[in-house]
């Protein structure tokens, strides 16, 4: 698996199969269909880990040598860095990197309980070590389990696109107010036309590029100008990149210390991309 860094990237193009696939299949889901999905989106996912139980994903072996900020980021060898994996799921990339690297502290949600309750029954699973909690990311404080600004590292390793577009932004401002200044967000996703999109059925499309699987998850597919805007933040491209935080400096975050909606407009806070690749794999 192959990872380049380049820049321009553009979806790989379609036969005249796909094509047609695609443009023939423009039915949305009907919109009391589409809320059920919503409302029951927590349900759905535990509903999936039942049924999968911790079979389901591969461990992931590659997020050191996909993501390099992982031992780059350090400023000293050695150093402990405090991780967080955003939407866990069963610990399919949480364990292999706390195995292979002692020196990291890591926090883990995710918004199944049951997929929580996995993490914690697994026996490499050590508090001091690593915190698992269940967390909505789109409507749940992060800083009810991790503390402001304590974070170096952010995992979403296909994560946003199991969310309505429409949230996506407020799981960026969540994670934000936990990453220290400077520091990283880890990504990777789904992006256009993936095989996986052109897997779908007809009767599966709740959107543009968002699509529902059978058991009633749902998944987004990111283009290279894929915006989420808010007051705070830039845009999201696709595939994997990493971001950096940027921000007000010490004293400002002082002088506007009391937080609330004032703080978000006078302080001009947000992400830039610092790197993008793409997993080159024909399928």
């Amino acid at each position: 698996m192959a990872c380049l860094q380049r820049k321009g990237l553009q979806a790989r193009i379609l036969t005249s199969e796909e094509k047609e696939k695609l443009q023939s299949d423009q039915a949305l889901v009907s919109d009391f269909k589409q809320q059920k999905l919503e409302n029951e989106a927590q349900k759905n996912w535990d509903l999936f880990y039942k049924r999968n139980s911790t079979n389901f994903f591969k461990d992931r072996h590659w997020t050191t040598r996909e993501f390099e900020e992982l031992k780059s980021c350090r400023e000293f060898e050695g150093q402990k860095l405090t991780l967080l994996e955003a939407g866990c799921g069963v610990g399919n990339c949480l364990f292999p990197l706390l195995e292979e690297d002692l020196n990291i502290f890591a926090y883990a949600c995710d918004f199944s309980p049951r997929a929580v309750e996995y993490v914690k029954q697994n026996p490499l699973y050590n508090t001091a070590r690593c915190k698992a909690f269940q967390c909505d990311l789109t409507k749940d404080d992060l800083l009810d389990h991790v503390s402001r600004e304590s974070v170096d590292v952010v995992m979403l390793i296909f994560v946003l696109s199991a969310i309505h577009p429409d949230k996506m932004h407020l799981v960026l401002e969540n994670i934000y107010k936990v990453l220290k200044p400077g520091k990283n967000v880890l990504f990777r996703d789904y992006g256009l036309y993936d095989h996986t999109m052109l897997r779908f059925k007809a009767s599966s499309k709740l959107g543009e590029n968002f699509y529902v699987r059978q058991d009633g998850t749902r998944s987004y597919f990111f283009t290279e100008d894929q915006s989420v805007k808010s007051n705070t933040y830039q845009k999201i491209v696709s595939d994997a990149f990493t971001w950096c935080r940027y921000g007000v400096t010490p004293k400002e975050r002082g002088m506007y210390s009391s937080g609330g909606e004032d703080r978000k407009e006078m302080c001009p806070v947000g992400f830039r991309i610092l790197k993008r690749c793409v997993d080159r794999r024909s399928c």
